[in-house]
């Protein structure tokens, strides 16, 4: 059931439009005795996920008892991220989860059905798995926050993502990642009907229709002034807010260009991208859109690591971005990849597969990766201070930007929030 919708590609919805949108649906449900909040983490900054959970809070009061980021496999959030992301809320509330040790499985998605839904790419049986608090905690409402935007595992992000993802299990995690990959990323980005949605609405149907899930789904993206604008909220139980959310997504955050583009140039904020882990959206997001023969260029000056997970920076490491094939023969010939195959399938979203080339250009403060690091994974280094002398993100547009000599670049401040396409290799 749809509780309250709002968006269009011309609406701007404030923060009192939000607020106001929240508490029209919270009242529709009526008394609620104890409550989860579960939001994004400090990766989805823009998403607007922040200031919901503290009018959630505003409205709930001490019903509210629990907020339980979606962490997924990310860093644990600091005080200071929690501070400047949640505002008010109270820093008691925040629990932290546990990817590797504090879930319950639900039920198991038969591999049948994976096997028909990936049209054979895979056909193992994926386990729906959840923070145990969502099963143990005794809440009869939860508040799953987010953003509806394209996205490389799943099509579009959010909906039950954020619950068997964000709250999920190393297992469900990997394998789920896997599927993506193994049947195509480029098949699935900005797509609501994909196979792992597919496994996930399974998985809601069958495993978690006893959990009492309300879904809060923001759209969000840059306006024509290069300035971030919230276009929709949606709010509801099941699929109709999600189907809502990305149609409405698909329309303000994704970007069909009229040519294969030959330089695109990535901004990555360094308040939210010190990863490859997190800072190759900057590859996934562009890849439909760049030349063959093209070039990436990517200034990530807070870029310390591969991984924002240990085993996982240690994988990246080890095996680097060299390509499906190359990856998946390492799959086969290594168990350790194989009971890690989210790490495998980022491997496989991060290459180019020899397409075009991808320049990263770490900042230079310690601790940042180095120029071994990051030619040892696949990359080419490109010296940071030589690179942003030339393509200054303070003096680029987003879009197609010609520099003094006439070279013409395509800059993106921010590859989380869209999706960029040549015509001729997307279909809607």
């Amino acid at each position: 059931m749809l509780y309250y919708e709002s968006g269009s590609a011309s609406h701007d919805l404030s923060a009192l439009d939000l607020k106001n949108g929240l508490f029209e649906a919270l009242r529709k449900l009526g008394d609620k005795k104890k409550v989860l909040a579960i939001p994004p983490d400090y990766t989805r900054l823009p998403s607007r996920a922040g200031e919901l959970t503290e009018f959630a809070w505003l409205y709930y009061n001490d019903k509210l008892t629990d907020i339980l980021p979606a962490l997924g496999t990310h860093s644990p959030m600091t005080d200071q991220q929690i501070a400047h992301m949640f505002g008010n809320t109270p820093r008691n509330l925040f629990r932290e989860h546990d990817w590797r040790n504090d879930v319950v499985t639900l039920g198991e998605v038969p591999g049948d059905f994976i096997r028909e839904v990936s049209d054979g790419a895979v056909d193992y049986s994926w386990p729906a798995q959840v923070n145990k608090l969502l099963v143990e905690g005794g809440f009869d409402l939860i508040l799953s926050i987010g953003q509806v935007v394209p996205h490389e595992v799943v099509g579009m992000a959010n909906y039950n993502k954020n619950i068997f993802v964000g709250t999920g299990g190393a297992e469900g995690i990997n394998k789920s990642h896997f599927i993506g990959a193994a049947y195509g990323m480029e098949k699935m980005m900005g797509r609501a009907d994909t196979p792992v949605r597919k496994v996930f609405n399974y998985a809601s149907q069958n495993f978690a229709a006893h959990l009492p899930i309300l879904y809060i789904q923001t759209v969000v993206g840059l306006n024509k002034q290069g300035k971030l604008q919230t276009y929709g909220l949606f709010i509801g139980d099941d699929f109709e807010v999600f189907d809502k959310a990305a149609k409405l997504s698909l329309q303000v955050n994704f970007e069909m260009v009229q040519k294969p583009l030959k330089k695109v140039v990535v901004w990555l904020d360094p308040s939210e991208f010190k990863s490859t882990w997190l800072g190759n959206k900057s590859i996934y997001r562009t890849r439909m859109a760049i030349a063959d023969g093209g070039e990436l260029i990517v200034l990530a000056p807070a870029l310390k690591e591969f991984g924002e997970d240990k085993e996982i920076d240690r994988l990246i490491r080890k095996y680097g971005y060299f390509g499906t094939p190359a990856t998946l023969k390492a799959v086969e010939e290594n168990e350790e990849l194989r009971n890690n195959l989210g790490a495998a399938a980022h491997l496989i979203h991060g290459s180019s597969e020899g397409r075009f080339s991808v320049t990263y250009c770490p900042g230079k403060q310690e601790g940042n990766l180095s120029k071994a690091e990051i030619e040892s994974v696949g990359f080419i280094y490109g010296d940071y201070d030589e690179m942003t002398a030339r393509y200054n993100p303070a003096q680029l547009k987003d879009g197609f930007n010609t520099l003094s000599d006439g070279e013409e670049i395509f800059y993106i401040s921010n590859p989380a929030i869209g999706l960029w396409a040549y015509k001729d290799r997307f279909e809607y």
